[in-house]
């Protein structure tokens, strides 16, 4: 039995117990076993109250009942949904019941999905879009996997393919017709600039990857500087909870403390780091070398200095963006420095100077990530091979003393990658790690 024979059944809502509990059923018996389960099945996309029972009519939950023949369905098979109430013990029952049919099996996670990718219901862009939208957890990921999810960014690599394809009918034009009185000498002369066009919008996806990244993923900001310089107060004053340990101990923060912000719909990964400085605690000196790497690895560096110490460490030596902060401005005195030291001063304890802070933070995501349009690439797997066609449009490009049927091949291979881009085509041991990334009922 094939696994399109099957027909498969997961619960496809939240964790139980809930108010409603959904449960989708996809495959060529899915409407044999709905109506086993409720008698008469309802008009098609219209819902209908129904009891459910089991095989031996023992009554199991009455809900509501909803049909999607194919191909007009999510995976373009003949679907059902079941909306019970979201008890353990409701849906467990149900679930046996469904398991109990010949060539009815649970769905394996993304198996849903992989069938609608299968039957062309969506490409692989956009289920990946599906994928990050099911995990959004702030506006602008909801934004940005939209986009990929509607289908937009699948367009404008489409319109990018089609253009490959009339590029490469020119070429073949001048070669099997070259002879031909109707056909004009170096047609494929036409193109040349249209290709050259068409890879500068390639690269400038390319740029545009590390905004959909930072989007997709979060900012990642490192908070450093001396033991005491109050990173950890600031943590968990910008997180308003506690986070991370606060003593007035030196060196208590060891290890890389990581939490997650949502500043304005801007996803925001917050580092503290261990305090930077000379020690000859070996525990300690690991913290550090673990606080230099995540400080090299940043979007962005706050370097906390203590405005009230009496003596200052020297600046850090770093290459990222920095914001230098002046903390505890609640305890500082007039004799201990000047706030024009730095960009911003603030308390975490009383909170004043937060909500700069904040802005700032704001400025420099929104600086990192400026797109005119979500329709960027947003994954690795994207930017290989973005810069894959890349490579081959130039190598088109350079070419010009080459023969045609080269430079054909180079725009054939370029239109490959563009391909691979939306699933047209693809290795199984990609699709099997993209599919397994949803959960199951999806």
């Amino acid at each position: 039995m094939t696994a399109h024979s099957q027909t498969i059944f997961a619960l496809a809502s939240g964790a139980l117990p809930a108010g409603v509990a959904v449960l989708r059923i996809s495959g060529p018996a899915a409407f044999t076993m709905v109506n086993a389960l409720v008698g008469d099945l309802p008009a098609p996309r219209q819902a209908a109250l129904r009891t459910i029972r089991s095989a031996d009519g023992a009554f199991l939950d009455r809900g509501l009942i909803l049909v999607f023949p194919g191909p007009h369905s999510f995976t373009g098979e003949d679907c059902a949904e079941l909306h019970l109430h979201g008890g353990r013990a409701v849906v467990t029952a149900v679930l046996n019941s469904l398991a109990g049919f010949s060539g009815a099996r649970m769905a394996e996670a993304g198996e849903f999905s992989r069938r609608a990718f299968e039957n062309g219901k969506m490409d692989l862009l956009e289920v990946e879009g599906l994928a990050d939208l099911l995990a959004a957890e702030t506006e602008m990921q909801r934004r940005l996997a939209s986009e990929q999810a509607s289908g937009h960014l699948s367009s404008l690599y489409d319109a990018w393919r089609e253009k490959l394809i009339f590029a490469r009918s020119m070429l073949e034009a001048e070669l099997d017709f070259s002879d031909e009185g109707d056909i004009p000498g170096s047609v494929s002369n036409r193109i040349w600039n249209e290709v050259a066009l068409l890879k500068q919008e390639v690269d400038k996806a390319i740029q545009d990857l590390r905004a959909g990244e930072i989007i997709r993923d979060g900012f990642k900001v490192a908070l450093a500087g001396a033991p005491n310089a109050g990173k950890s107060s600031l943590m968990n004053a910008l997180a308003q909870r506690d986070v991370a340990i606060v003593t007035p101990i030196a060196g208590t923060t060891r290890d890389v403390v990581r939490c997650e912000l949502d500043i304005e719909g801007y996803k925001f990964e917050l580092y503290d780091t261990a305090g930077l400085r000379e020690t000859a605690d070996v525990i300690e000196q690991e913290g550090i070398r673990r606080a230099i790497r995540t400080i090299s690895d940043a979007d962005l560096v706050l370097e906390l200095t203590d405005m009230s110490a009496a003596v200052r460490g020297d600046p850090i030596a770093i290459d990222q963006p920095v914001i230098r902060v002046g903390t505890k401005l609640d305890v500082l005195t007039e004799a201990r420095g000047s706030a024009r030291d730095f960009d911003v001063c603030l308390s975490s304890v009383s909170g004043e100077g937060l909500d700069e802070l904040r802005s700032r933070l704001l400025v420099a995501v929104r600086e990192s990530t400026n797109v005119t349009s979500l329709a960027i690439p947003s994954r690795l797997r994207h930017a290989e091979r973005l810069r894959s066609a890349s490579a081959h449009l130039q190598s088109a490009l350079q070419k010009e003393m080459s023969p045609l049927e080269l430079r054909a091949e180079d725009l054939r291979l370029a239109s490959m990658e563009l391909s691979r881009m939306t699933g047209r085509i693809d290795t199984e041991t990609l699709l099997g790690k993209i599919f397994s990334e949803f959960c199951v009922g999806k």
